[in-house]
């Protein structure tokens, strides 16, 4: 038994504005019922005593503390703009 109609392949298509003759229907629809149940299978797992994850590894916060420190010296910044005008970079007007 199909776990998927030809309609609702038809209705997603739709949905993606996709372009799809009959052929590819028919098509779509074995390959997506093979999806299906392919993925089924996970339902026959016994996940009765296993913890319920956001993610497979154990994730934590692993920024650094936000620290004030001394930035570059302005002139070492001047030296990396491609142009610059009283201690400040230039940059092309973007407002008329």
């Amino acid at each position: 038994m199909s776990r998927i109609t030809a309609e609702q392949v038809k209705h997603v298509a739709h949905l993606a504005r996709l372009a799809v003759t009959e052929e590819d229907v028919q098509k779509f629809t074995q390959q997506l019922d093979a999806i299906i149940t392919y993925a089924e299978q996970l339902n026959e797992l016994d996940t009765e005593h296993v913890e319920p994850t956001s993610h497979v590894l154990n994730m934590k916060n692993v920024m650094r503390e936000d620290i004030q420190s001394e930035g570059l010296p302005r002139e070492e910044v001047l030296k990396n703009a491609p142009e610059h005008e009283n201690g400040q970079i230039k940059v092309p007007s973007i407002i008329e």
